[in-house]
């Protein structure tokens, strides 16, 4: 088993395609080749589930990193898994699909991967129980923030989240439920303009805010109004870092006025990447090696 599948929308154009054989030579996975499969946005249930049987009876085939339709395949195949971990069953999500002898296996790796590239910005002691997490999107990567974010010992003071989706928005809440956290911890709400010029405004100095609604990706747009203030000291984190990222221009133009820290979205995908490809082929993943590879990405990206 030696080929891994990205499953995503256009993943011809991610700079994985261009890193993978790098970091295959430097994990000494031999032969080890990544195949993108681009599924549309709103892809039909029965289209997941080809995709899922044809990566479990391919002998080949080691495993396989999902983008954009983490929620879809789940709803749609999760009956095909022999395992899911436990953010996966309670995200309903899966992002790493691996097979272990004769098994296949669902993981959702986004919880560890959003914490693992928020550290490396945001203070341990950054939220102080008085500045919000805004996160703009209720979807998988959204979700799994959310779950991070709850996780931490300096909690938020709360966390607020808009999306367009009522039905996200309530499946966020079932997940939290789910955890046991806290009721007064989340704030949820509809997105509109308005609504997110609101959460901006009541975010304290310092805050955090995140762009996880896919837009400015595989979509053109952002979630922020054009006339949007982001809060003084703002941690602005833009999950994408490839596509036309309206929001990260956006807090770029207020970032020296509103003294941000922006953040794009390049650490995320690089602990993305290097957890599920330690998933697919059961290798480990410590940081000095995770360090090397993200050399090896800057260099490529340069």
């Amino acid at each position: 088993m030696t080929r891994m599948t990205f499953i995503g929308v256009s993943t011809g154009s991610s700079s994985i395609m261009t890193l993978f054989p790098l970091w295959a030579e430097e994990l000494g996975l031999e032969g080890a080749t990544l195949a993108g499969e681009d599924l549309p946005l709103g892809a039909r249930p029965d289209q997941y589930r080809t995709s899922v049987e044809a990566l479990r009876d391919d002998p080949d085939r080691a495993g396989a990193l999902v983008t954009t339709h983490k929620m879809s395949l789940y709803a749609a195949a999760h009956d095909l898994f022999d395992e899911l971990d436990d953010f996966a069953r309670a995200c309903g999500e899966i992002s790493s699909i691996a097979k272990r002898d004769g098994r296949l296996l669902g993981h959702a790796k986004d919880p560890l991967t959003a914490r693992l590239a928020l550290e490396e910005f945001f203070p341990a002691d950054g939220f102080g129980a008085a500045r919000d997490a805004v996160v703009l999107g209720a979807g998988g990567a959204g979700t799994a923030l959310t779950w991070c974010l709850a996780e931490r010992d300096d909690r938020p003071r709360r966390i607020v989240v808009t999306d367009t989706s009522e039905e996200r928005l309530a499946h966020l809440r079932e997940v939290h439920d789910q955890r046991g956290t806290p009721a007064d911890l989340l704030d949820l709400r509809l997105a509109s303009p308005d609504a997110t010029r609101r959460a901006l405004a009541e975010a304290p100095a310092g805050s955090l805010v995140v762009n996880a609604s896919g837009l400015g990706k595989d979509r053109p747009g952002s979630p922020l109004p054009d006339d949007a203030v982001l809060p003084e000291g703002a941690f602005a984190w833009e999950f994408n870092y490839r596509g036309s990222l309206e929001f990260l221009h956006q807090a770029r133009a207020q970032e020296a006025a509103r003294g941000l820290t922006v953040v794009d979205g390049w650490r995320y995908f690089i602990h993305g990447w290097t957890q599920v490809i330690a998933e697919v082929y059961d290798i480990p993943m410590p940081a000095d090696r995770v360090s090397r590879l993200a050399r090896i990405a800057e260099e490529a990206r340069r």
